[in-house]
């Protein structure tokens, strides 16, 4: 975040619009309540890809699990409750991915920084608000402007390629699943794989899989480097976010040495306002505030998201 002198070099040499600017804001001037019922999704290239792959990297994991091991197993009730967890695990990992990915992160509405709008803050005497040159937007204490979504973001903790989107104050509670999810099924498949490793020596190659033996082991090698690669990365990630919750304070804050100009929630008070309520189950389920909306295609102007 730049500091308060770099903020107010801002403001003077991009002074607020007036009525008069040429600044189309008439597409980033819809409520508070008309953004939350569209679709957030971010056109990177890079994003995109990444998206795609994870998705891709469950996907053979859970076809790992259940045809190479779980299947040709003689084990009926083994097959049945790993497969089950594993399936299960594997739905609120993706489930997770894509509520991060689809949910606005708390992005500022672009084009506000007008005359009208500052006159409906009746804002005190000598109060100082900040304006993004790059957005054209009142920025909000703990915002910063991500480059990647062309847009600020509320409590902007990082942008994730692997989501594709920013995980800011409104969707860190479905990325912080997201990654708890992996690093669980990751761990999951990891004892499966070393299960079935013990089984086929044991017994015969021929007999543990439908595959033949050098597919087997390849694909057994191959699902065991992607559940270390996976479980070291979410768990990390998973450490992190659980971190920055519980002391309030976001990566960029953090990496950048900001000191605190709010009031603090800690602990358990920051885990309930990003996950919402006491802790209970609910926490655990990325369906909550779940609802279909209505698809209609909105063109936007000045970023590379669009809304639905």
């Amino acid at each position: 975040m730049p500091s308060s002198g770099h903020r107010l070099r801002d403001v003077e040499h991009h002074p607020l619009l007036s009525e008069n600017d040429n600044y189309d804001s008439s597409s980033s001037s819809s409520s508070e309540a008309d953004v939350a019922d569209r679709v957030w999704f971010i056109r990177d290239g890079c994003g995109m890809i990444c998206a795609v792959m994870t998705w891709l990297l469950v996907v053979y994991a859970d076809f790992v699990v259940t045809f190479v091991m779980l299947l040709p197993s003689k084990d009926f009730w083994y097959s049945v409750v790993n497969g089950v967890i594993f399936n299960c695990l594997a739905v609120l990992a993706l489930s997770s991915h894509l509520r991060t990915m689809l949910t606005d992160p708390g992005a500022v509405p672009k084009g506000n920084a007008t005359k009208e709008y500052m006159e409906s803050l009746q804002l005190k005497p000598g109060e100082v608000i900040y304006k993004c040159p790059k957005c054209c937007c009142i920025k909000p204490e703990r915002a910063h402007h991500c480059s990647i979504c062309k847009r600020c973001i509320r409590k902007m903790d990082h942008h994730c390629p692997w989501v594709n989107n920013c995980v800011g104050e409104k969707n860190q509670r479905f990325f912080v699943l997201f990654t708890m999810y992996i690093a669980l099924s990751s761990v999951h498949a990891l004892v499966l794989c070393g299960l079935q490793f013990i089984s086929c020596v044991r017994g015969q190659w021929t007999e543990c899989s439908d595959f033949s033996p050098p597919i087997t082991v390849i694909l057994l090698i191959f699902l065991c480097l992607e559940g270390l690669l996976f479980f070291t990365f979410t768990a990390v990630m998973f450490g992190t976010q659980i971190h920055s919750i519980c002391n309030d304070e976001t990566e960029i804050e953090r990496l950048k040495s900001e000191k605190p100009t709010w009031e603090r929630r800690l602990r358990w008070e920051g885990m309930k306002s990003v996950f919402g309520g006491p802790p209970s189950l609910l926490w655990m389920n990325p369906f909550v505030g779940f609802r279909f909306r209505h698809l209609q295609m909105r063109p936007r102007k000045g970023g590379p998201e669009f809304s639905v």
